[in-house]
This record gives C-alpha cells, structure tokens and sequence, in this order.
C-alpha cells in the first residue's frame, strides 16, 4: 500500500504538506487493497496467474505507463503554480511523482527487514527514475515555451515514450536503453575516455619495458 501511494506521499513530504492526503480517497484504498487481495489470496493464484500471463502484462503496462505520464505531469502542473519559476524544484517534484515507488522501495525493504544499503534510486537510478526526470524536463520547457507544440501532441508523445520503453522491457529485455548514451557522456565529458588513453600509454610502456629485460637478458 505504501509503494501504491509513494508518488504522492513523496512528493507532498517535500512540499510540507500532509503525507495523509493521498489516503483520503476511499475509492483508490478500496481499489488497491482489492487488487492486493486477489493478487495474493486468490484462488488457484488465477489472478496472480493471469497476470503474468504475456498478453495482459502488456495491456496492464501501457495501462501503468499512461497513468505515470499523468502523475508527472500532475506534479509538474501543480509545482508550477506553488512556485512558478523554480523549475529545479519543479522537476523533482514530477520525478518524484511518476517514480515514487522505486525511490520508496529503500525505505519499504528497511520496514520489512531486507534493507540494502547501496541499493536505491539515489545510487542506481532505475529506467522509470531516468524517464520521468526527462518527461518532467519536457513538460518544464513546454510549460516555459520552449517547446512549442500543442499539449496534446507533446503529452501523448511523453505517453508513448513511456510505453514504448516498457514494451521493450517486456519483450526484448532491454531494460535500461539510456545505457550507451551514459557510457559515451562519460567516456567525454567525466574523464573516461582520459583514463582509458592513460591506461593504455602505460601498459605500452610496461610491455616495451617487460621486453627490454628480455632483451638484455639474451644479450647476457
């Protein structure tokens, strides 16, 4: 329940408001103490079965991915009018909305006595942290006139890159397609592509060296 509503209880913890709101609807514990319920106590696991049946996987995911494109926005909109030019703040509140749930899982394995120190979101950021980051930048620069587009293009395109990464997780097993392009940033930009020169000027110069003795030994 706690990952169910972490967008929100996040995101309200760093704005100061109360971390309770998002339970006052009624609807959405009922709905989620449900899915909860027959996820896990169903009988013969047919839900739980189902589920992870290939089909309605798909159409649960693109279903999860809509509904996270809406959580970014949601926070990027409400952010805007609480503090309207402080889009630093306004991007991590729509990251925090749509990627809740991964950056709470730390704080849920501690609750549940499995806690792993240098496993969380701040230290691995997963593919849906990265993604929201950069719808949440999307929605800024549209919000500041810099993309201009009408709505509807920009948020069903933000809705389908979010689809599409999860289809490609689902079928292909491409789980964090942002990968190479963070390997070629730091290969240029953070000293990869320095150190991997360095390293390869003085293995060059151990082996000239390994076959200089070599060399002088003979002549012995």
């Amino acid at each position: 329940m706690l990952t169910c509503f972490a967008g929100s209880i996040l995101a309200n913890l760093l704005l100061g408001e109360a971390c309770l709101i998002p339970f006052k609807n009624h609807t959405d514990i009922l709905t989620a103490t449900a899915v909860w319920y027959l996820i896990f106590y169903s009988p013969f696991d047919i839900v739980y079965k189902l589920v992870k049946f290939l089909p309605f996987k798909l159409c649960i995911g693109t279903l999860k991915e809509t509904q996270r494109a809406h959580k970014v926005y949601h926070g990027v909109t409400y952010t805007a009018k609480l503090f309207p030019h402080a889009y630093l703040l306004i991007v991590i509140i729509g990251t925090v909305k749509g990627a809740g749930s991964g950056i709470i899982k730390a704080f849920d394995r501690f609750l549940r006595g499995i806690w792993v120190p240098n496993s969380n979101e701040f230290l691995q950021p997963s593919l849906y942290t990265k993604a929201c980051l950069i719808a949440s930048i999307i929605f800024v620069l549209e919000k500041t006139s810099v993309i201009e587009a009408p709505h509807a293009v920009i948020y069903f395109g933000v809705v389908i890159f979010f689809v599409y990464f999860k289809l490609s997780s689902l079928l292909f097993g491409i789980h964090d397609p942002f990968v190479p392009f963070e390997n070629l940033f730091c290969a240029i930009f953070l000293g990869g592509m320095w150190d991997a020169m360095r390293r390869a000027i003085s293995s060059s110069k151990s082996s000239d060296d390994s076959g200089k003795s070599k060399s002088e030994k003979k002549n012995d």
